[in-house]
């Protein structure tokens, strides 16, 4: 009886998940949110701290934008780079950039650079003629020191339309 009771519920569980019960977030037939342009806020870390005494350990970050749409390009209006405060250091876009569809573009803090604090950040506005799928904006964050490495990624989110 256990056996069959165990079929059953495997079935059960099976026809929910293809029938879309459950949540599909992040794969490939999420719903597509198209726009002509946003504000994204995109963390960066120029240093995180480690150990006891909290002591920092300096990254270089990239601050990669990239064009999904197939058919569009869009135009990257500014780079806005920010420390823990709040407070404005760089525009890393002195003039608007068009990124042609499926391009991409990179700026870098380097490691040296500590002026943004653990809690830095930008600012990335872009803008499109037409509706299309928003680019895909990251942050890269990387370094080695004694034979050691440390990499991770951080992924912007829209906070203005």
């Amino acid at each position: 009886m256990k056996c069959v009771e165990k079929t059953l519920l495997m079935i059960f569980m099976l026809l929910l998940v293809i029938t879309g019960v459950f949540p599909n977030h992040g794969n490939a037939s999420s719903a597509i949110t198209l726009s002509m342009g946003q504000s994204i806020y995109v963390p960066i870390y120029s240093h995180i701290y480690h150990g006891d005494k909290e002591r920092p350990f300096y990254l270089t970050a990239t601050l990669s934008i990239r064009n999904t749409d197939q058919k569009q390009e869009i135009i990257i209006i500014s780079a806005d780079y920010f420390d823990s405060k709040g407070n404005f250091l760089k525009n890393y876009v002195e003039k608007p950039i068009q990124l042609n569809k499926l391009a991409s573009i990179r700026f870098i803090v380097k490691s040296k650079d500590q002026t943004g604090g653990s809690g830095a950040k930008f600012i990335v506005r872009w803008e499109s003629t037409e509706p299309i799928n928003p680019p895909l904006i990251e942050a890269i964050m990387i370094s080695t020191r004694s034979g050691q490495g440390i990499s991770f990624i951080s992924r912007g989110q829209a906070i203005k339309e």
